[in-house]
């Protein structure tokens, strides 16, 4: 545990600023900021401008958006994390063995975070790029990281999730959406079936290390026409899990 008094709160307020924007709040005004990270509108103004004075963010006057330069905060981790190094090998010979896109993804809050992905579908070049992010209860990773959880904590993650509808196959009422998790965590793999998109599934495992911690997962995505559930977890579900064992040892 870190002592408070070792804090900088300027710069968790600063970061706090930076992730007010998203997909939907591209531009925001000083007002909104305020409105979004719980601070101070003159606050918000004055990080907006520091923001603007190193590059990470641009204005007109009245409303602020990021600059590229943000990028490189991602960069920096993607650059220095060992998992996602560690990782894409497996994921190259997974992507051989199955034809299929193999990814690593990890668990952050309530969204998953893709860190590596191999493979040449359609699913991987329409706009699903390193650091993508997703709703965890769409997707198979997701659910296999939830899985490892306790039901206490399970419990809680739920409580607090917005389960945002994206197909009419969606998981949004969160008794079925407990059911899955549970389900998968007795069989040790999960699936998202058309959750997210439709025509697609996955199938994840939980990625451990040798302490067994869940640090994130190792995912297959394959279009329906393509493998039924029943062969997808026949065809893959060994290799998957060959790959955890292997990644496992290194961590």
């Amino acid at each position: 545990m870190i002592d408070p008094k070792d804090l900088v709160a300027g710069l968790g307020r600063g970061l706090a600023v930076i992730e007010a924007f998203d997909d939907e709040n591209a531009r925001l005004s000083s007002a909104e900021v305020a409105e979004r990270t719980r601070i101070s509108r003159s606050a918000a103004r004055r990080y907006l401008l520091s923001l603007c004075h190193f590059g990470y963010a641009k204005t007109d006057g009245r409303t602020f958006w990021l600059a590229p330069r943000v990028l490189r905060l991602g960069q920096s981790f993607l650059l220095s994390a060992r998992l996602p190094r560690l990782a894409q090998p497996c994921l190259q010979r997974l992507s051989a063995a199955t034809a299929e896109t193999a990814s690593l993804a990890v668990l952050d809050g309530h969204e998953v975070i893709f860190l590596s992905r191999h493979g040449g579908s359609r699913f991987t070049s329409a706009g699903f790029q390193l650091g993508t992010r997703l709703p965890a209860h769409v997707v198979s990773g997701g659910r296999a990281m939830l899985a490892t959880l306790s039901d206490t904590a399970l419990a809680s993650w739920i409580a607090e999730h917005h389960f945002t509808g994206f197909t009419h196959s969606t998981e949004c009422d969160p008794i079925e959406f407990r059911a899955a998790v549970v389900r998968a965590r007795t069989q040790g793999y999960a699936i998202a079936d058309q959750q997210l998109e439709l025509g697609w599934r996955g199938l994840a495992v939980a990625l451990r290390n040798r302490h067994g911690e869940c640090l994130g997962s190792l995912s297959i995505t394959t279009p329906i026409e393509r493998l039924s559930v029943q062969q997808l977890v026949a065809q893959t579900l060994p290799l998957l899990r060959d790959a955890e064992s292997e990644l496992r040892a290194l961590l």
